[in-house]
């Protein structure tokens, strides 16, 4: 059996993709950063939940511990933890920047760097990093979240050819539109770190805030993401990314083909 450890499983993709992979007899050890939600994945009959901040490295070394304690491989990692700054860059302080980095970046790359040796060690494994359309394009407005999911990007593509002579494949996920409660925790994250009354920007974050925002088209439920992923579990081979939702083909073909001018143009429309 197949044996994947999940970050971020509290709600929306995360959560959705252990309970989905669960169905179709893969081993899964979802993980939360608050106990809170560990037990709640335990009452949804995930005994093996554990409790794992990213920003904690002690932590992540005790759940592979744990996880190669019971079992014999861990065949796959999914970093999917993150959470999205809103703001725009001239609003968002360093330390704001910093904080939106040790877990979109830092936590997911010290992930990466305990779970490589085991699977050195077996001989193979998976390691699925969740980037985002936003690792494509950047959108108004995102700029924090936006270079966090460009240096997943960056980190992802060089260790792919310092893994090239190995059996461990390091996989992008470029998620578009998903149900979740992605945009409400953004929401909450402005408010909490950004000076909105005093921003040249004031009118957009309160209308933003209000919820009269525009709507993103090609909005897809999380079981999207996670039948790619057992796509993956299942491949010999995995690509080494997968576009996720019709935006994210979308924005990705009109980013090869129009100049920067006119891409810029046309995400201003959509942010």
């Amino acid at each position: 059996m197949t044996n994947i450890v999940i970050t971020g499983c509290s709600t929306g993709i995360g959560l959705e993709t252990a309970i989905y992979l669960s169905h179709k007899n893969i081993n899964v050890y979802p993980t939360a950063r608050s106990m809170k939600d560990v037990e709640m994945l335990k009452s949804l009959g995930f005994q093996n939940a554990m409790q794992l901040d990213v920003t904690k490295p002690s932590q992540i070394t005790e759940v592979i511990n744990t996880v190669t304690a019971q079992e014999s491989t861990i065949d796959v990692w999914f970093n999917n933890a993150g959470f999205g700054q809103a703001g725009a860059v001239e609003d968002i302080h360093t330390d704001v920047l910093k904080e939106q980095f040790e877990t979109n970046v830092f936590g997911l790359h010290e992930c990466t760097c305990q779970i490589i040796p085991i699977m050195r060690a077996q001989g193979y494994g998976k390691i699925i990093q969740h980037s985002s359309v936003l690792g494509l394009i950047s959108l108004f407005g995102r700029g924090a979240y936006n270079a966090s999911k460009y240096a997943i990007e960056g980190l992802t593509d060089t260790l792919r050819l310092e893994l090239e002579d190995t059996n461990i494949h390091a996989v992008l996920l470029n998620t578009g539109p998903i149900t979740s409660n992605f945009r409400k925790t953004a929401m909450k994250k402005l408010q909490e770190n950004v000076d909105i009354e005093h921003s040249i920007f004031k009118d957009t974050y309160t209308k933003n805030l209000s919820g009269n925002y525009k709507k993103v088209p090609f909005n897809q439920e999380a079981d999207a993401v996670a039948s790619v992923v057992y796509k993956i579990i299942l491949a010999q081979k995995p690509k080494p990314r997968y576009y996720i939702t019709t935006a994210t083909y979308l924005l990705g073909y009109l980013k090869k083909i129009l100049s920067t001018h006119m891409l810029d143009r046309l995400l201003l429309k959509l942010g």
